[in-house]
């Protein structure tokens, strides 16, 4: 049994080169065990997978083809919450060595169930930029914008280059449960994550909505009824 540890719960880069070396070996994805962060020590004997820059020089010598259709999709999954999303993926891969052709296929059990969690990350990434509402607070003599915002998936640091470019003049942080991301007008920083209780209360600023949504708002194609329904209680 091979144990993979990935950095975090949207490494992609972790899970790509784990993969890769994997692949290698021709490794069957029930031989595998993908666990996030430091481990329990092993009570079961399996045995740690080579770390990535171990297992690059090898791969190399084994390159795997895939469609670009698949890492579009894995990019998504592994920003999911699903705990099986790194073994599903790599299932996927080991398939399309023997069937190159499946990820064309949408009626497999295993290609349907990845394209729901994409579908939902993907979801969770558009609700995080129409929802997300920032606070001004004062901070040592200077003015800081302060959202609160909690994801349903691992979006946050795949979501970060979009406010960065978004609100580029601004400082800004943005709180939620497992992590949390700072601007301060030219780089940006990651913090741990918060409690709600650490973002401050009140309306959003207005002035900071009314650039906002003058740069997204487009009043011909709002329909009330699909925007309630997609906007959860919580972002209300």
């Amino acid at each position: 049994m091979r144990v993979v540890t990935l950095a975090e719960p949207d490494d992609f880069d972790g899970w790509r080169d784990a993969a890769r070396g994997l692949m290698a070996d021709d490794v069957p994805p029930d031989d595998v065990v993908w666990q996030v962060g430091s481990a329990p020590a092993d009570l079961f004997g399996t045995v740690p997978s080579d770390p990535p820059a171990a297992s690059a020089p090898r791969a190399a010598s084994a390159t795997v083809s895939v469609p670009r259709a698949f890492l579009d999709l894995a990019r998504s999954v592994i920003l999911g919450s699903d705990p099986e999303r790194f073994a599903l993926l790599y299932t996927l891969l080991h398939r399309l060595r023997r069937e190159p052709k499946l990820i064309e296929d949408r009626a497999d059990p295993l290609v349907r169930r990845l394209d729901r969690i994409a579908k939902d990350v993907r979801r969770d990434i558009h609700k995080m930029r129409a929802f997300l509402r920032f606070r001004e607070v004062e901070e040592e003599g200077e003015t800081r914008f302060v959202a609160w915002f909690e994801p349903d998936h691992h979006i946050v640091r795949a979501n970060a280059a979009f406010f960065v470019n978004r609100f580029a003049s601004m400082r800004w942080s943005i709180l939620t449960p497992d992590v949390s991301i700072h601007w301060d007008g030219t780089m940006l920083s990651e913090g741990p994550g918060a409690k709600k209780t650490d973002a401050p209360e009140g309306d959003p600023t207005e002035e900071v909505w009314k650039t906002y949504y003058a740069s997204t708002f487009n009043p011909a194609r709002v329909k009330i009824g699909a925007m309630l329904k997609e906007m959860p209680r919580k972002y209300w």
